[in-house]
């Protein structure tokens, strides 16, 4: 059983986090609140510090730890980490066992990111969770921010995560990586070490270990802090583009049963900002089944540089200018309310 530890500077930060990300977002005494927990030291140090505070203010917080059944060992770290959660007094402690779907869209990382959600969020439901708490940390951020540059993904990818997102909360996103590790080496927790966050074949490990020390190298110091910077920039001006270009979208595009007209007057007056959202979005209700920028400039120029050239022939979609619509069109059938 863990002992109790002496107050260190690591261990003072990550209860000072939880603690006021729980004010900033209304948890109160009574409120129920899990932590997802793969047994490392982020989540591990997450689970401890919640439990902590929780017991000071009456916050029931329980834990869920989802054993993908990816490694051998998975299943013997999850029940270890089951027992360990248990001792530090969090109530209840379930492991969930999922399948991860073979598929190539996204790789075995985003199959396994979508098992995981689907199981904390089925927990969250059961047991009536105000919030499910992720150990995402700073590091995290960083590497989210350039994997997304790197795919030129757009300031959705750039912006990267939010400290509350619907019924999740990651109170550590401020905080490095070896923060929570000396937290649990300060507490006598044993982290397990995931044996994948050290193979190369995941572009995530390759950024982590095989870019970001090369920039900090040969850019300087707080290479991390500053890409988090950026994603906090980014989702401010997010925060406010997303809405204008829902709004656009909800008064100037209309869905038919395989088609989305998108107003050309209207359109061709708006910002490109707003413009290539808009596009973004009709090509997500329509399930194009790979979109880039590319293909959005490509639309776009439809507007701008219109010289009576053919429809375009997309992924999944076919586009064309009528006298005044820009009309996108699949062989699926729209669903009401896609958007």
């Amino acid at each position: 059983m863990p002992t109790r530890a002496r107050l260190t500077p690591a261990i003072a930060d990550v209860r000072r986090a939880v603690r006021e990300a729980w004010m900033r977002h209304g948890v109160v005494s009574g409120d129920r609140i899990l932590v997802a927990c793969s047994g490392g030291a982020d989540s591990l140090a997450l689970a401890a510090a919640s439990v902590f505070e929780g017991s000071r203010i009456g916050v029931l917080v329980g834990a869920v730890i989802v054993e993908h059944g990816l490694q051998p060992e998975t299943k013997a770290v999850a029940e270890a980490t089951a027992k360990t959660l248990t001792e530090l007094g969090a109530s209840p402690v379930e492991v969930r066992a999922v399948k991860v779907a073979k598929t190539k869209a996204g790789g075995p990382e985003a199959a396994a990111r979508t098992a995981r959600y689907a199981a904390l969020d089925a927990a969250a439901d059961e047991l009536g969770a105000k919030f499910v708490m992720l150990a995402h940390t700073l590091n995290d951020q960083a590497e989210t921010v350039l994997l997304g540059l790197a795919r030129g993904s757009g300031n959705r990818s750039l912006n990267a995560m939010a400290e509350v997102n619907g019924r999740y909360l990651r109170p550590l996103l401020g905080f490095e990586r070896q923060t929570t590790v000396a937290f649990c080496e300060d507490s006598g927790l044993n982290a397990w070490h995931d044996p994948q966050n050290k193979d190369n074949k995941f572009a995530r490990v390759r950024a982590r270990q095989n870019v970001m020390p090369v920039l900090e190298s040969e850019l300087g110091p707080g290479i991390a802090q500053a890409l988090a910077r950026t994603a906090d920039q980014l989702r401010e001006d997010e925060a406010v583009l997303a809405p204008m270009a829902q709004d656009f979208f909800d008064r100037f595009v209309s869905l038919k049963a395989t088609t989305i007209e998108i107003a050309l007057a209207q359109f061709e007056a708006a910002p490109l900002a707003i413009r290539h959202r808009v596009i973004a979005m009709a090509l997500t209700v329509l399930q194009a089944p790979e979109f880039a920028r590319v293909h959005i400039r490509a639309i776009d120029a439809l507007v701008d540089e219109w010289h009576g050239q053919k429809p375009l022939s997309l992924p999944g979609v076919r586009v064309e200018r009528t006298a005044r619509h820009i009309v996108l069109k699949t062989a699926k059938t729209l669903k009401p309310g896609a958007c």
